[in-house]
């Protein structure tokens, strides 16, 4: 399996509900760093995964619609406990889509599987992982 990663990064605040996140209860900041993992079997007609700008492009643009935003005021979340892996498979579902309807290119379409792991910390991260 041949495989890609682009990197980003993007910022929030938000609160999480129960008593197992302590203090993280509270409203509070948070930066991650973003890898997307692209997977497929065999390389495009071009020797490729995905194109690289293309894939780069797509996470930044995916990012950006929660970049500097406070979660808990998105309605699109509402009643989520938006955790890492939460968001970790919010910011996959958002690729794949991009993969199916071609914004990466009609190449990507051969795009097996996609990681998207966010790390909250050089200690603590979480992955999600599935096929496209």
């Amino acid at each position: 399996m041949y495989s890609l990663t682009v990197r980003d990064h993007f910022m929030i605040a938000h609160s999480l509900k129960g008593a197992e996140f302590g203090p993280a209860q509270k409203l509070h900041g948070v930066t991650f760093v973003v890898d997307a993992t692209f997977r497929r079997p065999q390389l495009d007609g071009n020797e490729l995964v995905v194109d690289i700008g293309r894939a780069g492009e797509q996470l930044k643009l995916v990012l950006a619609d929660l970049n500097y935003r406070n979660l808990d005021d998105d309605k699109t979340l509402a009643g989520k406990n938006t955790t890492t892996e939460f968001l970790a498979r919010e910011i996959f579902e958002r690729l794949a889509r991009a993969i199916r309807d071609g914004v990466l290119g009609t190449e990507a379409r051969g795009i097996a599987s996609l990681c998207v792991t966010l790390r909250e910390s050089h200690v603590a991260w979480g992955s999600y992982e599935g096929p496209v």
